[in-house]
């Protein structure tokens, strides 16, 4: 495996490279943002104006350890390039940027843990499902066939694991084409996160304008989670280069109602999308909870038999005096 990291600064002129090739894994994990107070409130008559390609928003955080991130309305852009001499998708695998809970842990999800707890938006460059329709001699219908590479984004609760073989399909908060590989200019991906609402954008055809991708409403996510990114090749190679992460801190009006319904949230979710329920195991019993549980139900057990036999009897003679 071959890997470059060439630091220049941090966050305005902050850079970092790492490349995967031959065919090796290559695992990168960039967990350098700084956390803040919160977003300032907007004074009246002034307007907020998202974030354009001059990048007219609030300084970036400056920090030189990793820290998570407890901003609650945050934009994060990543300025990254993909390219090899694979040719007709004989490249892979793909880069994903995080904000979970966890650390970097090794795994299979574009090289980090499965059954992540946070958000996951994945650069997907190899087309499992369809290569594996291809050998089973089937094809997708129009309207269903993905071009790649392709973006997605998931929110799990820990509960869910990502489906590399159907490309993510099953748990996709939604997604588009992306083709970002080989090109000899500049590519940036912008998520956005503002009063529950996800935002993906991609700038990608040299033209220095953000093109939608994502639009996802109801997203809750905890404060207090890590950013970070990795990337993994399998059988075939590619090289993934992430530039830089710049996050910015988005100043955001709420009314009085929107503080009430915009409070902080302990696991992630999607409204209108139904996430299985992490449950906690059971805790052992001790001797003496064991020792209660058998004894009243044999007790119960005696008393239901001792009422049986004392109806049955009652029914009997009800029955011999019918006789007479």
């Amino acid at each position: 495996m071959a890997a470059t990291l060439g630091p220049l600064g941090w966050w305005q002129k902050w850079r970092r490279c790492l490349s995967a090739r031959d065919g090796s894994r290559m695992l990168l994990l960039l967990l350098l943002l700084g956390s803040g107070q919160g977003p300032q409130q907007v004074g009246a008559g002034q307007t907020f104006e998202y974030l354009k390609r001059e990048h007219s928003l609030s300084k970036p955080y400056q920090g030189e350890v990793p820290r998570p991130c407890f901003l609650r309305d945050w934009e994060l852009q990543v300025h990254f390039k993909i390219h090899g001499q694979g040719k007709k998708n004989l490249h892979g695998d793909g880069l994903a940027i995080w904000y979970t809970k966890d650390r970097m842990q090794p795994g299979p999800v574009f090289g980090n843990m499965d059954k992540f707890v946070g958000l996951g938006v994945f650069v997907d460059t190899y087309p499992n499902e369809e290569k594996q329709q291809e050998a089973q001699k089937r094809r997708y219908s129009p309207g269903v066939q993905r071009v790649f590479p392709y973006i997605s984004a998931m929110v799990n609760n820990g509960s869910l694991s990502y489906d590399h073989e159907r490309d993510g399909r099953p748990t996709e908060l939604g997604g588009c084409t992306a083709i970002v590989r080989n090109l000899h200019y500049d590519t940036f991906l912008v998520i956005r996160y503002v009063k529950r609402h996800l935002t993906i954008m991609m700038d990608i055809d040299g033209k220095h304008e953000w093109r939608d991708c994502i639009e996802v409403p109801g997203v809750r996510l905890p404060r207090g989670y890590y950013f970070g990114t990795s990337s993994i090749t399998g059988d075939l190679s590619d090289n993934h280069d992430v530039i830089s992460l710049k996050l910015f801190e988005l100043t955001v009006e709420r009314t009085p109602e929107e503080e009430k319904l915009h409070r902080d949230v302990f696991l992630p979710s999607v409204d209108n999308m139904k996430l299985p329920e992490m449950t906690a195991p059971l805790p052992p019993l001790s001797g003496l909870a064991l020792f209660l549980i058998v004894f009243f139900s044999l007790v119960f057990s005696v008393f239901a038999i001792v009422i049986g036999i004392i109806l049955y009897n009652k029914w009997q003679e009800q029955s011999r005096k019918r006789f007479y």
